[in-house]
């Protein structure tokens, strides 16, 4: 967070989290070859290029243009819903993968078996939209060992929960995860392309 940054939005998602804030990106969106990305990618100073959604794991050629963007010297991260096998992801790539709390709606669809593939240059990020969200992301987190094979992000849904409550449960507790707030919308509010 705070880096300058080009986002790859792919279309396309098999979840429907409740609190989605990119339904623009189930559907829409354009075509384009790997090159044209690329070359699109290149117009913007910025080094770190974070591949997103929708679910980007589930389009064709997602795994390719990660690779690419390696291959010319990018810092690469993928946002994937955790829905998805992460395995075929390219060994470069920061890997954030979501876990998705019950107010999710979507808690049946997290893929454990991604768990064990994490390391130190990954994050996992949890949303939270309440009390319940939070006592079910600290059992997870000390289930598969979280905070010893990765950062674990927590961030307040918006609208949901409010940030402060949700810093303060986090301070109480002394857990040891970064709080995170989508700095894109501190700044421009929920406007697509930024």
């Amino acid at each position: 967070m705070g880096l300058p940054t080009v986002f790859v939005r792919l279309t396309g998602c098999p979840l429907r989290c409740t609190w989605c804030d990119t339904t623009y990106a189930f559907t829409g969106g354009e075509t384009l070859s790997l090159e044209n990305v690329l070359e699109q990618v290149s117009a913007f100073p910025a080094r770190q290029i974070c591949v997103t959604g929708g679910e980007p794991l589930a389009q064709k050629g997602c795994l390719d243009l990660l690779t690419a963007l390696c291959d010319r010297g990018y810092d690469v991260s993928l946002e994937t819903s955790g829905a998805l096998d992460i395995a075929g992801v390219d060994t470069r790539v920061s890997r954030i993968v979501d876990l998705k709390a019950p107010g999710s709606g979507e808690v049946a669809r997290n893929r454990w078996d991604n768990m064990p593939l994490l390391n130190a240059r990954d994050e996992v990020k949890i949303i939270i939209a309440s009390r319940e969200d939070y006592d079910w992301a600290c059992a997870r987190i000390a289930e598969h060992d979280l905070m010893a094979r990765c950062t674990v992000l927590m961030s307040p849904a918006q609208g949901q929960m409010e940030p402060q409550t949700l810093a303060e449960w986090i301070l109480a507790d002394g857990l040891q995860v970064r709080f995170q707030m989508q700095l894109h919308k501190l700044l421009w509010g929920n406007m697509q392309g930024k």
